[in-house]
């Protein structure tokens, strides 16, 4: 009875983070009317559903008879890498002067996942809800998908009545989610749905679009024998994964998410590898090569703003480097918050613009600070205070617990994908937990809890503690 609890309310949390940032953003806006910020007290939902879960899953624990599905007192390095971040996040907070309220959104993004993951990697998952949550996030990644194409069209007075800000491609504290980005002076619009970003969305993604994949390569192989696609209308099922494929695929290109395009055709070219003979493989990749090169020289010669974003992609150097000199200063660490999305919930909102920009827009708006090139031109009665953005989730875990946190992060997570690659039924994870960790090397790539909360929730139901 309580396995059975756990699994279907650990489903229905899958099945509700992506829609997270929208159901807040509503709920928010019919509660209390327009232009406030989200309710504390709905974005908190997940946390509590997790809570039970995670209780659940803890008696689940207690109750188990040494010698039964596993050791109950197993610790293996997974557990010892966790362990030893936990104290040393403990150990450098005290060290530092973080807020509480700083230190506690730190503790928020970077443990409450791997808390969830120590925790459920401890109780025996049943073979048949594993495969159900799989069909279950293909079918949801197919509903978020096809939100996102409809607002790739909706006109802005459809978000600010749902409770959006007027703004777009803004994060500001206190005030409501902006409901799309746009690509610099171009005015395209980046989709993100129900999500809170389009990298957000990019990256949640890459879960159901690594599922579906290998699902599809069981079948057929397109790359290599065109004409084997044929094969997948004679069945409903191959169809339905086919399609759905397509439609993950083209929302995540309108999300213009570099980074999640980046991680999605890693996990391609991986799943392939692992999937095919060596002569085959050499196949695909030249036609995967060939499709990528056009398209990206279709791009570059006639909407060269798509992938040369300027801005973006100075920042994506510079905070990096940022990031590093932090580090080199302050080799043991600045404490947990100190870096990342913890950073945004407590500074000010920055919006930084070339050289010659142009701030006009922003005139009135006294909560932006607006830079043009390295000037504050607004407000002009104080200093702000810029939150630190590494760009990077590894130089994030540097900044906050030091080299050593950093060391202790990457052989967890080194360790995961060995588990994950060893065994053969856990080939969608291993790419879903090898997507996003390429993919943090150039955002806070766990920022969102649909994200986070998703892929180590998943690990943890096919890595069970073992003896090493």
């Amino acid at each position: 009875m309580l396995q059975r609890t756990r699994e279907w309310s650990t489903l229905l949390l899958l099945v509700l983070l992506p829609f997270h940032a929208l159901l807040v953003t509503v709920g928010t806006r019919f509660l209390v009317g327009p232009g406030e910020s989200p309710l504390a007290v709905l974005a908190l939902w997940k946390e509590i559903l997790l809570l039970v879960i995670l209780l659940v899953a803890a008696v689940e624990w207690f109750q188990q008879k040494e010698g039964e599905w596993s050791h109950k007192f197993t610790i293996d390095r997974l557990d010892w890498f966790a362990f030893g971040l936990g104290a040393l996040a403990v150990l450098v907070t005290l060290m530092t002067s973080n807020d509480l309220r700083t230190s506690l959104y730190g503790f928020r993004y970077d443990f409450i996942p791997l808390i969830a993951f120590v925790v459920l990697r401890r109780v025996e998952w049943s073979r048949t809800m594993r495969s159900f949550v799989e069909k279950v996030l293909i079918l949801t990644g197919a509903v978020v998908a096809l939100v996102a194409l409809l607002t790739f069209f909706l006109p802005q007075s459809v978000f600010t009545t749902l409770g959006y800000s007027d703004l777009h491609s803004l994060y500001v504290p206190g005030a409501p989610l902006a409901a799309f980005q746009q690509i610099e002076a171009m005015g395209l619009r980046r989709v993100q749905g129900t999500f809170a970003g389009p990298n957000q969305l990019g990256l949640w993604l890459i879960i159901p679009i690594a599922i579906v994949f290998v699902r599809l390569l069981k079948v057929v192989n397109p790359l290599v024998r065109p004409k084997e696609i044929l094969s997948l209308w004679t069945e409903r099922a191959s169809r339905n994964d086919a399609l759905i494929f397509v439609l993950l695929c083209v929302a995540l290109l309108l999300t213009f998410s570099r980074t999640a395009w980046i991680a999605a055709f890693v996990i391609v070219l991986i799943a392939m590898f692992l999937t095919q003979s060596a002569r085959d493989f050499r196949r695909s990749l030249a036609w995967l090569i060939s499709v990528v090169v056009a398209g990206v020289t279709i791009v570059v010669i006639f909407i060269p703003s798509v992938l040369l974003r300027v801005s973006s992609s100075w920042e994506h150097i510079a905070r990096p480097l940022e990031a590093i000199e932090v580090i080199r200063e302050h080799p043991l660490g600045l404490g947990l918050g100190s870096a990342g999305p913890a950073q945004n919930r407590v500074s000010d909102a920055c919006v930084h613009l070339p050289e010659g920009g142009d701030a006009s827009w922003a005139v009135g708006r006294t909560d932006l600070c607006v830079f043009v090139g390295e000037v504050q031109v607004q407000p002009i009665d104080r200093a702000c205070d810029c939150p630190l953005l590494p760009e990077n989730w590894y130089l994030q875990i540097g900044i906050e617990l030091g080299i050593l946190g950093l060391a202790l992060f990457l052989a967890l997570l080194f360790s995961l994908l060995w588990r994950l690659k060893t065994q053969s039924e856990t080939r969608e994870i291993f790419l879903i937990v090898l997507g996003l960790s390429i993919a943090g090397l150039l955002l806070h790539a766990w920022e969102d809890s649909a994200v986070a909360y998703s892929m180590w929730i998943l690990a943890a139901m096919v890595v069970g503690p073992r003896k090493d």
